[in-house]
């Protein structure tokens, strides 16, 4: 199994789907799988229970998923912020989709749905790309540079660094 984690804008669906393309495996992704699961939207879950709640669906999806995916699993931005999720990890090819500001601020956009960027978004990218890159790499494996590079460049360079192992 090949880990996907990085902030939002860093490319985690999209190039897991292409890691998987050239593996013949199959992707998931937890913040789908917690969606599938409730029947909302993770901005439904965040405005209508909190934060709180949707970590604790995140940890359950992300736990379920480790144990019965051999696929490529591209997990949420801040699912490893939970120690429990980091242990589980551990064993596991986990990439970091390394991306920086500018990149994330264009990826994601201005006029995002995203509840964590509620406010300034570009401030806000920023506070959790300096609050996260150091978990990120705490359990990543390897970390892979995203900034002006296209997705399939970057799921071609996972799959020649990790694919032999996957």
């Amino acid at each position: 199994m090949i880990v996907l984690i990085g902030p939002m804008g860093s490319g985690k669906t999209t190039v897991g789907g292409l890691v998987a393309d050239l593996l013949g495996t199959s992707v998931r992704d937890t913040d789908h799988d917690v969606e599938a699961t409730t029947g909302r939207q993770i901005s439904e879950i965040f405005v209508d229970d909190g934060e709180a709640a949707f970590r604790a669906l995140e940890r359950a999806a992300v736990a379920e998923a480790l144990a019965t995916h051999d696929g490529v699993l591209a997990l949420g931005g801040g699912a490893v912020l939970d120690p429990d999720t980091r242990r589980l990890l551990a064993g596991h090819d986990v990439v970091f989709l390394r991306v920086g500001l500018s990149d994330a601020v264009k990826r994601v956009g201005l006029g995002t749905t995203r509840p964590l960027l509620l406010g300034n978004v570009r401030a806000r990218i920023k506070a959790l790309l300096d609050e996260r890159t150091p978990i990120y790499e705490s359990v990543a494996t390897l970390s892979v540079e995203t900034d002006g590079r296209e997705p399939q460049e970057i799921a071609d360079e996972i799959v020649a660094t990790l694919g032999a192992r996957a």
